[in-house]
């Protein structure tokens, strides 16, 4: 990539003197906006902020790479600026970085994962060499600065005689900044010690640099780096392997570069492996990164399924609600049952086997898919939402996990072992567990359920509405929530209508505060996580939970009891006025449906109610995110402050 091509002398500003990082970037795209780069430079700058609040970009030897992709944007560019005093607070991957040099990029939306990735690659191949940014830095012109930007002979360090050849994956939730600043950190740090090392980069843009069978037969190790499940590990088998977080090289690339090398030099480490059809880990994660790691794998590739799924359902609820198609929405075979069709079982039959597979895949690799997958239908079967499918995933990981580790075998047989004993046992093992253990324990719990409301029927109304609003927030279409309504079913049935309408307003309660969150305090959430906010309220629109999943999934203990406060509150104001619904249905048409207090009053109560608790559990997803960040800030601060005690020690 010819850097020069994406900018200017005009855009490129030397020796200039800023005192804060916000002072810096405001004079960046001040200078992009003069040169036509930009439709709104407010739009742009507020991208850019958003970004510098999810995590740093401030990198290490002086250097920060501030970066937004933005509708604001015309046409890829970057602006850059040296610095005569550092500015010293910069939020950096070197904590004690202090930023010389600041490049800021500016990306087309729709350019936000190509022309984005691509730069970024770049930049970082380039600021390797250290001597290529020096000449950056000595730049005394903006002439000087544009013409040093593609210099040939800035580049061309490389190891003539390298001795050992190393393989590194590098692979992050987002797959994007931080799977190529590994990427690159490690290949500087070879250079350093003699070693070639080449990077499989796993990001949003797939499988980059794919490892050849060449390289990977006449490697001498290979060090994953990454905070996802790695794709394709039994590629690797009987090679030397070290395990790290994708953060981990930004940090001590020589480190990790030289525990790759003795590794290699150890015989026995090699032979112990070679024979083995999927590697084992030479350096066992802990058990708390090994679930977190899961969780994440499977909520990357549910959440594509929950979208579609989701968006597809809300189609054939809203038109069917809005052109009053209820009988075409009933009728089997008809256009519109079959798109209800096709989302229902993409949530209701695809989601769940999803999750658990690929939980299970990032805990045992490959032979885990199956089981995991059986794990999720399972799941289904006894209905028991996606904490059965999260409990059947881990157990299907570690199933496979521990039989690898105690059922081995070589030669003939390895294949055998691998492909057939490991998914077939594992399958029978979860499948077991999960259908004749938590089965049985779960339908007592759905029939106890269903007899403690009916017991709370009459008097306690508002009691009841309160309880049937946590019982539907608790588990987003789960065992519990399934429990809740075959209750308002069995109610409406009996002439009681006043708990389907507290089930029907908190359907769409939990999908409300999650996408107010992401847009209030869009700063403490990742840009997926955005992407999905924007939708999720949609579905609640049609009374559909389950785009809240993803959330509840990554963060239990904070979400779920944030949703169940404020469905409790909307269950209980619906049942202290009294509305009742007697269609069954859920969404935004219900509204013209509702019953026990005159049309329009009744329709501003029971909307009125879904947005208050919406509300209520926006505020606390919002607090208890940011105690989370803050107590992970102090967390990874102590635990740096313990490295470098120990390091000096």
């Amino acid at each position: 990539m010819k850097l020069q091509s994406l900018t200017s002398t005009n855009l490129i500003s030397t020796e200039q003197a800023f005192s804060t990082k916000e002072e810096a970037i405001r004079y960046l795209v001040d200078q992009l906006d003069q040169q036509g780069m930009l439709r709104s430079a407010d739009e742009f700058y507020q991208s850019v902020m958003e970004r510098e609040a999810m995590s740093a970009t401030g990198m290490e030897g002086g250097l920060a790479i501030p970066h937004g992709k933005s509708s604001a944007v015309k046409q890829a560019a970057f602006a850059a600026a040296t610095l005569k005093t550092p500015i010293e607070d910069w939020e950096s991957v070197d904590e004690n970085n202090k930023v010389e040099l600041v490049m800021l990029l500016a990306i087309p939306e729709d350019e936000a994962g190509s022309t984005h990735l691509n730069l970024l690659a770049e930049l970082m191949t380039r600021m390797a060499d250290p001597a290529y940014k020096d000449k950056l830095m000595a730049a005394k012109t903006s002439e000087q600065f544009y013409e040093a930007l593609d210099h040939e002979e800035a580049s061309e360090a490389s190891v003539e005689k390298a001795d050992k050849l190393l393989l590194a994956v590098t692979a992050c939730p987002a797959g994007i900044a931080h799977t190529y600043m590994a990427a690159e950190a490690l290949v500087r740090a070879g250079k350093e010690l003699n070693a070639e090392v080449k990077v499989e980069k796993q990001g949003s843009n797939g499988i980059e640099d794919r490892h050849s069978k060449k390289d990977i037969k006449r490697a001498d190790a290979v060090i994953f780096a990454a905070d996802v499940a790695v794709k394709d590990q039994d590629r690797f088998s009987g090679l030397p392997r070290v395990t790290t977080s994708v953060a981990a090289p930004l940090k001590n690339a020589k480190g990790i570069i030289e525990d790759a090398i003795k590794k290699s030099r150890d015989p026995q480490s090699r032979e112990e492996t070679e024979d083995l059809p999927e590697e084992e880990e030479q350096e066992e994660k802990s058990f708390k990164s090994e679930i977190k790691d899961s969780i994440m794998t499977g909520i990357s590739y549910i959440i594509p399924v929950i979208v579609a799924g989701g968006m597809t359902l809300a189609f054939t609820v809203l038109i069917s609600q809005a052109f009053g198609l209820q009988e075409l929405y009933e009728q089997e075979g008809s256009w519109l049952w079959l798109f209800r069709q096709l989302g229902g079982e993409m949530l209701g039959t695809l989601m769940i086997p999803i999750l658990s597979a690929y939980m299970a895949y990032s805990i045992g690799d490959k032979p885990a898919l199956g089981p995991g997958f059986a794990a999720g239908i399972a799941a289904n079967l006894i209905e028991s939402g996606f904490l059965g499918g999260m409990l059947g995933g881990f157990l299907a990981g570690y199933i496979i996990k521990f039989l690898k580790k105690h059922v081995q075998t070589s030669g003939t047989f390895a294949g055998f072992v691998s492909f057939w004993l490991y998914p077939v046992a594992g399958t029978l093992s979860v499948g077991a567990i999960m259908l004749f253990v938590i089965g049985e324990p779960l339908a007592f719990l759905n029939n106890g359920l269903i007899n403690w409301l009916e017991g709370l029927s009459g008097g306690n109304a508002i009691l009841l509405g309160a309880i049937i609003g946590a019982m539907v927030s608790f588990d987003l279409g789960g065992p519990v929530n399934k429990a809740a309504y075959t209750f308002c079913i069995g109610a409406m049935a009996s002439g009681n209508i006043m708990p389907y309408a507290a089930f029907a307003s908190v359907k769409m309660v939990s999908a409300f505060a999650v996408t107010g969150a992401t847009i209030v305090a869009r700063n403490l959430y990742t840009k997926p996580e955005q992407e999905v906010g924007k939708q999720t309220w949609l579905l609640g629109l049609a009374g559909i939970t389950e785009g809240a999943i993803p959330f509840m999934i990554n963060d239990p203990l904070r979400v779920i009891p944030s949703l169940i406060a404020g469905s409790a509150v909307t269950g209980g104001i619906v049942a202290y006025f009294g509305i009742g619904l007697n269609v069954p249905g859920a969404g935004i048409f219900s509204l013209a449906l509702v019953k026990g207090q005159p049309i329009f009053l009744a329709a501003s109560i029971w909307l009125g109610s879904a947005l208050i608790g919406a509300f209520i559990s926006m505020v606390l997803l919002i607090v208890s995110r940011k105690n989370k960040l803050k107590r992970q800030k102090t967390d990874i601060e102590t635990e740096e402050q313990t490295q470098m005690k120990t390091a000096v020690n």
